[in-house]
């Protein structure tokens, strides 16, 4: 005899199914998902889980300086953009990091870059700012407890004077741009995340003999592991011009790089791989207060996954040599005006590797879109003797907006090889 299932048991198959389905789409997109789901399978799940929320350290010092300044802090102008900046110290303290130098006691911000996801999650642009950069600190709270007082000095020493608050307060009087989100990352814990992902390749138009950076690297392409790469992005005299924009535009182009490696297929579907990758990334990780655990990360990293690589920007703050100093910078206005501007309105910004007219060493900011949507929606551009291209609408078919700026650049989805 056959028996046949009601409507409520095929109902119930149709479900049962449809959850499944959704529960293995969840698993692919994301990251930490695979890892805690396959972890958890082997019984080792919540003490690995405890292990990796363990490796990220709370930063409640720069919480509660922040919170003391809040009146003064910038608006956040558009509901769901995020403002993520991200610090990397050059302490020299800790495992693996007095090799690069002698422990003075103190740290500055070796690189720094204001991270802006889209309140719509379809681009996220990474901005450098310069080390060298002349900006007017405002007073902080030292290490040792005493205040500093206002001064007109380079961006990196913010650091030194009163840590990560100190240069987010800085940074938001330079932009008036609300920083949302913070993290602290030292020279081992960039290492261990290129070793993760088993090396990121770059391409050497000329071999590399840096004594200082402790770098030898042939012409060509080469995989970088995490020590060669550390050495590759900070290195100044023996790469390019010898410039701190060169080395950022080095450094944007690498990051695009491993953000393509951390991405594929191989490291983010693969357990054996994901959890080093995991554990580099936590390691040696300060954040703040609400990014500090993997439910944090998490929740920054889920409006991320679906960004496309070439939504995926780099870009240097438009600058130019500081007036009274040729080895500081200053800004470069009106670009930098203009793209603080676009960023704390959530508007669109484009890179482009050359922007048209003039040199791209001597134009840090562009105004052109494509040439095919000049066209289309009737712009013609217009030299305003500052180094930046205005875009100017001459009769568009319809559209009622202008496009987006475009400033020299490069995006992850560039083919470091190409």
């Amino acid at each position: 005899m056959t028996v046949s299932a009601g409507p409520g048991a095929a109902a119930s198959a149709t479900g049962a199914g449809l959850a499944r389905r959704r529960r293995r789409l969840w698993l692919r997109n994301s990251s930490l998902g695979v890892a805690v789901f396959v972890l958890a399978a082997s019984g080792a799940g919540w003490a690995v889980y405890e292990k990796l929320n363990g490796n990220i350290t709370a930063d409640d010092d720069a919480a509660a300086e922040l919170a003391r300044y809040e009146k003064e802090r910038p608006t956040a102008l558009v509901r769901g953009a995020q403002n993520i900046l991200l610090i990397g110290s050059d302490s020299r303290s800790g495992k693996g990091n007095r090799k690069y130098g002698r422990d003075s006691g103190t740290e500055r911000s070796d690189t720094t870059i204001l991270l802006h996801l889209a309140a719509n999650r379809h681009s996220a642009t990474a901005v450098s700012l310069p080390r060298d950069l002349m900006v007017h600190l405002p007073d902080c709270r030292r290490p040792d407890g005493t205040r500093s007082r206002p001064a007109f000095a380079v961006f990196n020493s913010a650091f030194e004077v009163g840590g990560s608050a100190c240069t987010i307060r800085t940074v938001e009087k330079l932009t008036d741009i609300r920083v949302d989100h913070h993290m602290v990352v030292d020279f081992r814990g960039f290492k261990d995340m290129v070793d993760a992902v088993d090396g990121v390749q770059v391409c050497l138009k000329q071999h590399i003999d840096d004594k200082d950076a402790k770098l030898r690297l042939p012409a060509g392409e080469v995989t970088l592991n995490g020590e060669q790469a550390l050495g590759y992005v900070r290195a100044r005299k023996s790469i390019g011009d010898g410039s701190d924009t060169d080395r950022m535009d080095r450094q944007q182009r690498f990051l695009g790089a491993l953000v393509n490696k951390v991405r594929s297929n191989d490291v983010l579907l693969n357990p054996t791989k994901l959890y080093p990758v995991l554990d580099a990334a936590t390691s040696s990780l300060t954040t703040d207060p609400d990014l500090a655990s993997l439910r944090g990360l998490y929740q920054l990293v889920r409006g991320m996954r679906d960004i496309p690589t070439e939504r995926v920007q780099f870009l240097t703050v438009p600058r130019t040599s500081y007036a009274y100093d040729a080895n500081r910078d200053q800004l470069r206005e009106p670009g930098a005006g203009k793209l603080f501007a676009q960023l704390r309105a959530d508007a669109p910004v484009v890179v482009a590797a050359n922007p048209r007219h003039g040199s791209p060493a001597e134009n840090s900011y562009g105004g052109h879109a494509e040439d095919a949507y000049d066209s289309a929606f009737g712009y013609e551009e217009e030299s305003d003797g500052d180094g930046m291209w205005r875009v100017m609408r001459t009769g568009s078919p319809g559209s009622t907006s202008p496009p987006a700026p475009t400033f020299r650049g490069n995006t992850a989805a560039e083919d470091a090889c190409g």
